[in-house]
C-alpha cells in the first residue's frame, strides 16, 4: 500500500500533512491504535473457539510498550515504487525463464537467495507447475491495484486541473516498440530465427485476422474471382 503525504481539500487546495510529506502518522499513535486493532482480533479469535481471555494476560498486554517498526526507506519513494512494482505488474514467472518442457515435466531457472542469488534449475510435474502457478491468480472480485483519494479514477480531471495550476506537466512518453520491450523484459530478440539461432527474421508477408493476404487479394481482382471472407 503506497499512501501520499499530501491530498486536495475539499475546497480544491493542495495541502500536505503537518509532516510535510516526511511520515503519515506519528510513531506513539501506531503503536497505540495497532495493539487496539490487535488485541480486537485477538478477543474475536478467543471467543470464535471458545475461550475466556486471562485477566492477567489480558492487563499484561494492554500494559505493554508494544513496539511499530517503520523507518524512511533508503533510497526513497521510487525505490519503493520499483519494489512494489515487481510484484502488480508481472506475472508469476515470465516465458523466459522456463526452460524446458518435457514427458510432463516443467523445468525452469530460479535465484536461490540461500546460496547467494545464485541461478539454479528446478523441474515440476505439470500438475505440481500448475498448482504453484495458480497461486499467484487472485480470487474472483479481488483486484491486483486499486486507487483512492485524488488517484481515483473519478478525479482524474480534476487532478490534472490542480497539476497545471501548480505548473506540474506530466511528461510525454515516447512508446517504445514492442520487440525493444519484448528483448528488455523478456530476454529474447523475437528477429532472431528460431532454428538457427543466429539468422534475423524478415516478414515478407502480413495479413489481418481472417483475412486474405493482400498480395492474393490483388492477384485474385485481377482474375475477378476475388473471395474476401474464404
Amino acid at each position: 500500500m503506497i499512501v501520499p503525504g499530501c491530498g486536495m481539500t475539499a475546497a480544491g487546495y493542495w495541502k500536505q500533512t503537518k509532516s510535510k510529506g516526511k511520515y503519515l502518522f506519528p510513531g506513539d499513535i501506531m503503536r497505540v491504535v495497532y495493539r487496539g486493532k490487535f488485541m480486537e482480533k485477538f478477543k474475536y479469535f478467543l471467543a470464535e473457539k471458545k475461550l475466556e481471555m486471562d485477566t492477567q494476560l489480558g492487563n499484561k498486554l494492554y500494559t505493554l510498550k508494544w513496539v511499530v517498526y517503520a523507518k524512511q526507506p533508503f533510497g526513497g519513494p521510487k525505490d519503493v515504487i520499483e519494489y512494489l512494482g515487481r510484484y502488480s505488474h508481472k506475472v508469476a514467472i515470465s516465458n523466459h525463464r522456463i526452460k524446458e518442457v518435457t514427458d510432463g515435466k516443467v523445468t525452469f531457472s530460479y535465484k536461490d537467495y540461500a546460496s547467494g542469488g545464485n541461478q539454479k534449475l528446478m523441474t515440476l510435474t505439470a500438475e505440481e507447475f500448475l498448482r504453484r502457478f495458480c497461486l499467484h491468480i487472485l480470487p474472483p472480485g479481488f483486484m491486483k491495484i486499486r486507487h483512492y483519494g485524488f488517484l481515483a479514477s473519478r478525479v482524474k480531471q480534476k487532478l490534472r486541473m490542480e497539476q497545471m495550476i501548480l505548473g506540474i506537466l506530466p511528461p510525454k512518453k515516447e512508446k517504445t516498440d514492442w520487440k525493444i520491450l519484448t528483448k528488455t523484459k523478456l530476454g529474447f530478440d523475437v528477429d532472431v530465427c528460431p532454428c538457427c539461432k543466429i539468422g534475423k527474421m524478415i516478414r515478407i508477408l502480413s495479413f489481418s485476422a481472417n483475412a486474405l493476404p493482400l498480395e492474393l487479394i490483388i492477384a485474385q481482382l485481377k482474375t475477378k474471382t476475388v473471395n474476401p471472407n474464404p
